[in-house]
């Protein structure tokens, strides 16, 4: 490979030496180890921080399990996860440095396990070089955050000295409620102080998300247009094409709004109506997110301006599938919702009148998720009867994924002796644009935290003001009987056209 075409690290930032993207001295201890996510996400992420040069020397993963294995034990099932799931090239040389540092402790999460836990990371300390610098990922059921937390302020592993750090990154569900929300935040910050709590949704992590602020801060073009008096409405939609599989156990109770709506959706709506942060620093950014989940509220009435559904059977391309009520582990009767849409107002003067649709389900057409920005009709077109019927609304969509990117739709003439003006796209994709890889979600996050960098995570303010949106809509929901069904491979139920036509609106086909 010749220096020219060399690969580019996306995560290391090599022309400014002031904001440094390498991890300093430090180790990792994952309660849940075994468990999908960690399996599927947080090692491969772990192998490919390293091969990307992003981790310190002495870098040193501890799991923490009731599993019975030696240090070679795990090593041979982080190593089965690194080939299935890594997105970089295994490199023998890089993956035989990292295995000096992989280490496994025996324990429950209410034993004296966390006594041996202790030992050994004070050891590793001193062989590892780790300094005292320690991440506790929470990759478990909310539930048993407050044994893991308490034991380990009780072992004296929660508290940073001087010259040392110890943080907490813990992922979603966050509660179930605002009321949850508020007590499991209780639990955490009585022992961890919020600068060293890490809530993970890695959605903030995804690259195309980040560039929602590059797209309206850096840009001329659209901050003067990104408003009331330009936009009509804002549709925000995270749709997938499988059903519930087998986590229809953990689904059950759960359903689309508090599992999607609650942390993704909201975050983006976040992103896309604050006001320009002073600076991209985390107080910054957290400060302007919070103010518009403070104004934001549901649009009333609840009966037609909010919509859920079940999938039932029908066709997801070619395959048959069946519906929610058949998937093993399912309760017939539950009326847990695997569709979930809301209209939303954001009461500032910027987007005052201005409806945001969210929408999230199973079984739909296809996967995607997209921020589309939906702009009002010019006030006069001198256009004759028939000449831009086919012209529609302008339109910015980002999408998220799986092509992420940037569309722009306006109205253009079709070649020709007459006058015909109908939609076209102008289309940005970061694949064909950098020849940088966008990293994973995890990456990001994982190094974030290691780096005490938490512009990307939210607080418990901004978890509990979501709940805050939300909760009024789902205790509707819980009165209000049966959702509605819709066909695997369509786009929802009914209800859900219905609450944009109310307004004239109707949702986009992506």
């Amino acid at each position: 490979m010749t220096e020219s075409s060399a690969w580019v690290n996306p995560l290391r930032n090599e022309k400014d030496k002031r904001l440094p993207r390498i991890a300093g001295p430090s180790g990792m201890v994952i309660f849940g180890v075994t468990g999908d996510l960690a399996y599927k996400k947080l090692l491969p992420a772990i192998y490919d921080l390293a091969n990307r040069g992003l981790l310190p020397a002495g870098f040193t993963l501890v799991g923490y399990g009731r599993r019975d294995w030696d240090k070679d034990a795990f090593a041979e099932y982080v190593l089965g996860a690194v080939k299935a799931g890594a997105r970089t090239k295994f490199n023998e040389h890089v993956w035989q440095h990292l295995v000096q540092g992989i280490e496994f402790v025996h324990g429950a999460f209410d034993d004296a396990g966390f006594d041996g836990l202790s030992a050994r990371l004070a050891e590793l300390d001193t062989s590892r070089g780790t300094g005292g610098n320690w991440a506790y990922y929470l990759s478990v059921p909310p539930e048993f955050f407050s044994s893991i937390c308490h034991q380990l302020e009780r072992v004296g592993m929660a508290n940073s000295a001087n010259d040392s750090w110890r943080r907490v990154i813990i992922e979603k569900p966050f509660g179930h409620n605002q009321e949850s929300a508020r007590k499991l935040n209780e639990i955490v910050n009585a022992v961890f102080p919020e600068s060293s709590v890490f809530r993970i949704d890695h959605y903030l992590g995804k690259e195309t998300v980040q560039n929602i602020m590059a797209l309206r801060f850096a840009n001329q073009i659209f901050e003067p247009m990104w408003n009331a008096h330009y936009i009509d409405h804002v549709q925000i939609t995270m749709a997938e094409d499988i059903g519930l599989g087998g986590r229809a156990g953990y689904y059950d109770g759960i359903g689309a709004a508090r599992d999607v709506i609650q942390n993704h959706l909201l975050q983006l709506l976040a992103l896309v109506a604050m006001e320009e942060p002073s600076s991209f620093e985390p107080e910054a950014l957290q400060a302007e997110k919070i103010k518009v989940l403070r104004a934001t509220q549901p649009v009333h009435p609840l009966n037609k301006t909010t919509a859920r559904g079940q999938y039932s059977a029908g066709w997801q391309g070619s395959e048959y599938v069946r519906g929610l009520r058949e998937e093993e582990g399912f309760d017939p009767a539950s009326t847990t919702e695997t569709y979930a849409a809301c209209t939303l107002e954001v009461n500032s003067r910027r987007w005052a009148g201005v409806p945001f649709y969210l929408r999230t389900g199973k079984r739909l057409g296809r996967r995607v998720t997209e921020i589309a920005l939906v702009f009002k009709t010019a006030p006069h077109q001198p256009f004759h009867k028939g000449q831009a019927e086919s012209l529609g609304q302008n339109a910015v969509v980002i999408r998220v994924q799986p092509d992420e990117g940037v569309t722009m739709r306006f109205g253009s003439k079709v070649p020709g002796s007459t006058m015909e003006v109908r939609d076209v796209n102008m289309d940005f994709a970061y694949a064909e644009a950098f020849t940088e890889e966008s990293p994973e979600a995890y990456e990001r996050l994982i190094l974030d935290a290691l780096l005490d960098e938490s512009s990307l995570f939210p607080t418990n303010e901004e978890v509990e003001l979501s709940w805050s949106i939300l909760d009024p809509i789902i205790e509707y929901w819980s009165k209000a009987g049966q959702p509605e069904e819709y066909p695997a491979g369509t786009w929802g139920p009914e209800s859900a056209n219905t609450m944009l036509r109310r307004r004239g609106h109707s949702w986009r086909r992506p």
